[in-house]
Formats: C-alpha cells, sequence, structure tokens
C-alpha cells in the first residue's frame, strides 16, 4: 500500500510541477502579446484590372534591372513579391498560371498568420471575398464536444483567425503587388535554375506562347508550392504522405458553433468542417494513407456514407450526405516536409516548396507570412542584393532565425494529427481521451495549446511542457484512484508513446535551431536582425 501511495504522490507532484511551469511561460508572455496591436489602416485599393487573359500587364515599370526573381505567386510568392516591391526592390514574379486558384486547402489562416498580415500591410486581401471570422475551434469526440477559443482579449478586435476561397485571397494578393510598378508578374513555367559557379544567377522559363526566355537578378526565390519541380536543388527534400484529405463543400447549413472550426475525432482520424463564405462549409475528412477509394466507380461516395456520416453531427449530417450525392468530391495528398536546406548563394526556399506540415492545424500560411517577415527584416539594411558575399550570409541567418517560430507549428501539427487519430492501442486511446479531457478543463489547460495552435504564442518550450503535462494528465486519469499493475503499464507505455510521437519530429525540425538559435553561428550574421523567439 506504501508503493501506491508513492505513485499517487509522485503523479501528483509532477502535473503540480508542469502546471507551475507552464503558468510562469504564460505570465511571461503576456509581455510580449501587449506589443501586437492592430497596425495603420489597410493600404490603398488595388486596381481589380491589373490582369488581362491571366496576365499582367505592366505599364509603368522599368525593364532595366531586376532585383529579385520570384518564382511562384501563390500565397507566399504573391505576399513576398508586394512586400519587397514596397521596400523598394525590383521583383520579376513568374507563374505558371494567373488565373484564379481552386483548391481545397488552404483556406484557413489562424490569428498569428492574419497578424503576419497585418504588419505586411496586407490585410485588405480579405475584403470583397467573402471570408469568416474563426474565433476559435469546437472539439467533438464520441457525442461529447468542447469549445476551445483563442486568446484574442489583448488583441484589436479586428484579430481573429479568417477562412476563405482559397484562389480569391490569392488573386487579391496578385493584384494588390500587381499595383506596385516596380513589380512586374508574367505567366511562364520556370524549367531551371540558372547557375554560375555554384551562385544562382537567375531562371530559365517558357511562357504561355512557348516562347524560352531567360531572366537575371542577384537573387532568385523559390515558392512553385508542394509540387515544386526546383526544390532538389536548394534542399534535400524528404516528403512524407501520412494520409489524403477527401474535400466536400456542404452548402446552407448551420455549424453547431458559429465562427468556430469543427474538428471530430472520428475513426479512422480526424474530420475537419470551417465555413468558406457566408453560405459555404468546407468539409475535410482525413484518409490515412495514400490509397483512396476510387471516385468514378463510387467506392468513395460509399466510404463517406457508411463510414464517416454516421460519425459526423446531427447538425451537419443531412448537408454531408447532399454534397455527396452532388459529387464534386476532391482529393488532395497530405504533405509533410521537414525544412532542410543546403544554403546556396543567390537562392532561397520558401513556402510549402521548403517546408510542409500535416494541414490539421491550417498553419502553413502563418508560417509562410512569419517568414517573409523575417526575410524582409533581414534584407532592410542590405541595400545592394549584388553584393553576393553579404547576401549569402543574410540568407543563411534566415534559415536559423525562422526556425523557432516554423518548428513550433510543424512540430504540433505533426503530434496532433498523430494523437487525434484512432489506434487500436490501448495507451494511444488514452492519450487521445487525455487530450480531449485536458483541452476541455478549460482555462491555461485550453488557452495555452490553442496560442500555440493559432501561431500567437509559437514557443518550442511551451509546446514540449503542454504536450507531456497531457501525457502526465493522461497517467493521473489511469492511477486515480487505484493503480492496479495493469494500469501503471498502460501508463509508462503512455509516457513512452507521447515521447515516441514528439521527439522524432522535433528531431527533423533540428533541436539546436528550434531551442537554442543563438548557439548557432548564423544567428549572429545579420546583427541588425533580431529573432521572433
Amino acid at each position: 500500500m506504501v508503493v501506491i501511495d508513492q505513485h499517487v504522490l509522485w503523479t501528483f507532484f509532477a502535473s503540480l510541477f508542469g502546471f507551475v511551469l507552464l503558468y510562469i511561460i504564460r505570465r511571461n508572455n503576456n509581455a510580449n502579446n501587449r506589443k501586437l496591436k492592430k497596425k495603420n489602416s489597410p493600404q490603398q485599393r488595388v486596381d481589380n484590372n491589373s490582369f488581362t487573359d491571366g496576365e499582367f500587364r505592366h505599364v509603368n515599370g522599368s525593364d532595366s534591372g531586376t532585383d529579385v526573381i520570384v518564382v511562384g505567386a501563390g500565397v507566399a510568392g504573391a505576399a513576398l513579391a508586394y512586400t519587397l516591391g514596397k521596400d523598394g526592390r525590383r521583383v520579376h514574379v513568374i507563374e505558371r498560371d494567373l488565373t484564379e486558384p481552386d483548391r481545397i486547402v488552404g483556406e484557413l489562416l489562424q490569428p498569428g498568420g492574419y497578424l503576419k498580415l497585418v504588419e505586411l500591410g496586407l490585410e485588405d486581401c480579405m475584403e470583397e471575398i467573402d471570408a469568416q471570422r474563426v474565433l476559435g475551434y469546437a472539439l467533438f469526440k464520441e457525442g461529447k464536444n468542447t469549445k476551445l477559443s483563442y486568446p484574442l482579449e489583448k488583441f484589436h478586435s479586428d484579430v481573429s483567425g479568417r477562412s476563405f476561397h482559397n484562389g480569391r485571397f490569392i488573386q487579391r494578393m496578385r493584384e494588390k503587388a500587381a499595383t506596385l510598378s516596380n513589380v512586374k508578374l508574367e505567366q511562364g513555367i520556370v524549367t531551371s535554375l540558372l547557375e554560375e559557379n555554384g551562385t544562382i544567377r537567375g531562371v530559365q522559363y517558357k511562357t504561355k506562347d512557348g516562347q524560352e526566355h531567360t531572366a537575371y537578378a542577384p537573387l532568385t526565390i523559390v515558392c512553385d508550392g508542394c509540387f515544386s519541380n526546383l526544390r532538389r536543388a536548394l534542399c534535400n527534400p524528404k516528403v512524407d504522405v501520412p494520409s489524403c484529405f477527401v474535400g466536400l463543400v456542404l452548402e446552407n447549413c448551420q455549424l453547431p458553433f458559429a465562427n468556430h472550426g469543427h474538428v471530430i475525432l472520428a475513426d479512422p482520424s480526424p474530420i475537419l468542417f470551417y465555413p468558406i463564405s457566408g453560405t459555404e462549409v468546407r468539409c475535410l475528412v482525413d484518409v490515412p494513407g495514400q490509397k483512396l477509394p476510387s471516385i468514378a466507380n463510387g467506392e468513395m461516395a460509399k466510404y463517406l456514407k457508411t463510414m464517416v456520416a454516421p460519425q459526423i453531427p446531427p447538425e451537419l449530417h443531412d448537408a454531408f450526405v447532399s454534397a455527396i450525392d452532388k459529387g464534386n468530391i476532391r482529393t488532395m495528398p497530405n504533405r509533410s516536409m521537414p525544412a532542410d536546406p543546403h544554403p546556396t548563394p543567390g537562392a532561397l526556399l520558401m513556402g510549402d516548396a521548403f517546408n510542409m506540415r500535416h494541414p490539421l492545424t491550417g498553419g502553413g500560411m502563418t508560417v509562410a507570412l512569419s517568414d517573409i517577415v523575417v526575410l524582409r527584416d533581414l534584407l532592410k539594411p542590405l541595400r545592394d542584393l549584388n553584393d553576393a558575399a553579404s547576401l549569402s550570409r543574410y540568407l543563411e541567418s534566415f534559415y536559423t532565425l525562422r526556425k523557432p517560430v516554423a518548428s513550433t507549428i510543424n512540430t504540433l501539427a505533426g503530434a496532433l494529427y498523430k494523437v487525434f487519430s484512432a489506434s487500436p492501442d490501448q495507451a494511444r486511446k488514452e492519450m487521445r481521451q487525455a487530450c480531449f479531457d485536458y483541452l476541455s478543463l478549460g482555462g491555461i489547460f485550453s488557452t495555452g495549446p490553442v496560442a500555440l495552435l493559432s501561431g500567437l504564442n509559437p514557443r518550442p518550450l511551451s509546446l514540449v511542457l503542454h504536450f507531456f503535462a497531457v501525457a502526465i494528465y493522461g497517467v493521473g486519469r489511469l492511477l486515480l484512484p487505484f493503480p492496479s499493475p495493469q494500469r501503471l503499464w498502460i501508463g509508462a507505455r503512455l509516457i513512452w508513446g507521447a515521447a515516441g510521437i514528439i521527439f522524432p519530429i522535433i528531431k527533423a525540425e533540428g533541436v539546436r535551431q528550434m531551442f537554442f538559435p543563438a548557439t548557432v553561428p548564423a544567428y549572429y550574421r545579420a546583427p541588425s536582425v533580431k529573432s521572433d523567439i
């Protein structure tokens, strides 16, 4: 009996210690959060006639030279082009297709990403696209639910998440970038990077009329998305595809919690719902693995109706089945790829071409916009990009300065996906239940993790502490009121499994760069820039 009491006592003190640490971190973060305020009024409205037949007609710009070539004009490329153009750089953007994209991902921007959008002066791109405010998440599990609100109390009332049609958002940013006379948008396919003595000097590309062209600039930034053909020249891509999203649009239905994303902890993996317009709700069904039921022969519709529909909240069930019957079912592989660059003079990777994480948490655009803020601040003191030696040092600093924020969001996405997915293993089941119950406690137990998820507090140490607080909470649930040998064994496996989930992700991201960036020499190569950690 004494042994049993000791286990209970140690579990209690371990939990108490973890919670005290989390409280201290939260209090320290409050001072930093107060610094983030509403920026100046939105930038001047853009000219909606900047595009003709899918191509920008550059009127006032000079063709005498280019400072930066941007390959791709998605979220990262378009935002980057406007940001660098506003700083006076001459930017040449080459995009495969300038017509409005139609994708089923990249539709939810977390509040932390919205703050970066404001910092870049692009918040007005959320106007006129029927974007919906998102104030938090609702979590569903086996008939129970809990509402998790973003910790927005210290921010301006306009700050929140946003959900929207991805293509509309991208077109607004392209149009805004095109209003700058020193930004040129051109439709074309970049076929290769031009290298000379180990330095990237520009690109070779083919325009839509089939003509081959070359473009030169001291800096080439590759932002050509998850299907990038150019990344292999600039990084060591290790792409993992753990699952696929099956996308549907539900029409004229009401979500159980207005202005919230909805996550259903279903079997075998999560299901997402969030509004993308005033009348449309996006549904994303996660299907583990890369092999999907066939849409053409009706297997997918049968799978969705028999396996998925029974797990949908009653308020959405009929709209979900109706969307299946309409037949507009889309699929998208979910890719994960840690950032593993080999710094190359004259070139940089950004966006999904450089770094991807499971889209469950909607963190991709937040990482991309955060990276753009880091790069903008990094390059500001360097007025002459033709100084190849200085440029290379600054670009190497970028890879270190971005790490803590990006790696926190990446690690959270990978860890949450594994925790939220169903498993026959009893320890994994307990971890999943512990996570749901921990978030349902409210207070710091929900605001801390949601602050990480939202990008408002992307701090690596806070992530690790909360993750293991969930594990300790799960062990406590098992051991109280009476810790049988079987429960002790499951508790030990729970802790071991939690470590097995998060530590490999952290290792892939880079322990030193993620937690101790100041120990990396590149951190000091641009002394005028401070990391956002």
